[in-house]
């Protein structure tokens, strides 16, 4: 009688690097038509040791996970997933709390950057899950943010882990995205309550409009590792990261006050030279790969930032945040 061969669940995949580099790490099944999420049910500890680690690791070659299955994933290595909240970007719900990832316009880049770093309180664990990749282009490029530190002069970290940065943004339709979108309710009261809560100061103006403003870090120190990263969005914020058309028309759409621009926490402007520096850092320890459908990235959101490329034709890539965490 023919005995069944028995794999333990470490030998059902296989582990390479991208590249020779260090991000991501590349997982692939060892076996024919292996699922992502049941492989995942008994393997969360280990995932999660290697997100540590590494911080992005990249899934690829699993049996095509519906959208449903993706968040199944997540939730197996996260827990309970979040709603998108406090939106700096423009989505739309996919399914449960899986949303679509940033709708800008297919010709625009999006800088590198940790999800929700504008905030004091942002997710640990992303996953982006490829249902289309584009016919050209739309990679989603990551970065180590702790070697990004590392690269950015001492003197500017110093400057920036001292003051902070202090975002402030504008909403309105014209603008950017209204402060109904934001919030994600049409209760002024509910936005109130929501700003008292995450320490951000609010301004209703004329025509029903809203203005915050928040200090938050510009470095800080990962819970589980203790290792020191840029997190931030001051260089994605500032007005310096608009061409001069765009600033130009937004500058006299909105009499003067644009959507939103960032500072130095006590309200004095940021070099656009030192900026650059941060840019320059991000574009050193860019990685980038080319999407294949039913790839799943997951990444440590403040050991790794991502951004998005550039592309033709259609794409389609959805996100899920896990584990909230409060910065200190």
């Amino acid at each position: 009688m023919r005995k069944g061969i028995t794999l333990s669940a470490q030998e059902l995949v296989r582990e390479s690097s991208w590249g020779g580099g260090s991000l991501p790490l590349l997982i692939q099944p060892a076996v024919e038509g292996l699922t992502l999420s049941k492989w995942a049910t008994g393997n969360a500890g280990m995932i999660k040791e290697r997100l540590t680690k590494v911080g992005a690791l990249l899934f690829r070659g699993f049996k095509a996970p519906e959208v449903a299955e993706f968040e199944e994933f997540l939730t197996i290595v996260a827990g309970d997933l979040l709603d998108y909240s406090y939106r700096s970007t423009p989505r739309a719900q996919v399914s449960g709390k899986i949303y679509t990832s940033t709708e800008y316009p297919a010709h625009q880049t999006i800088p590198l950057h940790n999800e929700m770093s504008y905030t004091r309180q942002w997710p640990m664990v992303l996953g982006f899950l490829c249902v289309q990749p584009a016919a050209e282009g739309g990679e989603t490029p990551i970065a180590d943010s702790r070697r990004v530190f590392d690269l950015i002069a001492p003197e500017l970290r110093e400057r920036f882990a001292r003051k902070q940065v202090r975002y402030v943004r504008n909403y309105g339709d014209d603008l950017d995205l209204s402060w109904q979108n934001v919030f994600q309710t049409s209760d002024s009261a509910e936005v109130e309550r929501y700003c008292r809560e995450a320490g951000i100061d609010w301004e209703w103006q004329r025509n029903g409009r809203l203005r915050t403003t928040q200090l938050c870090q510009a470095v800080a120190r990962h819970p589980t590792t203790g290792e020191q990263v840029w997190f931030n969005q001051a260089h994605l914020f500032h007005v310096s990261s608009l061409g001069s058309e765009i600033r130009d028309v937004l500058v006299e759409s909105a009499g003067g006050e644009l959507p939103r621009n960032t500072y130095y926490g006590d309200g004095s402007e940021i070099e656009v030279d030192d900026l650059d520096q941060i840019r320059a850092a991000y574009d050193l320890e860019t990685v980038a790969f080319p999407w294949e459908k039913g790839d799943v990235l997951l990444v440590d959101n403040m050991l790794v930032a991502h951004g998005r490329r550039p592309y033709r034709g259609e794409r389609k890539i959805v996100v899920g945040m896990g584990e909230i965490y409060a910065g200190r």
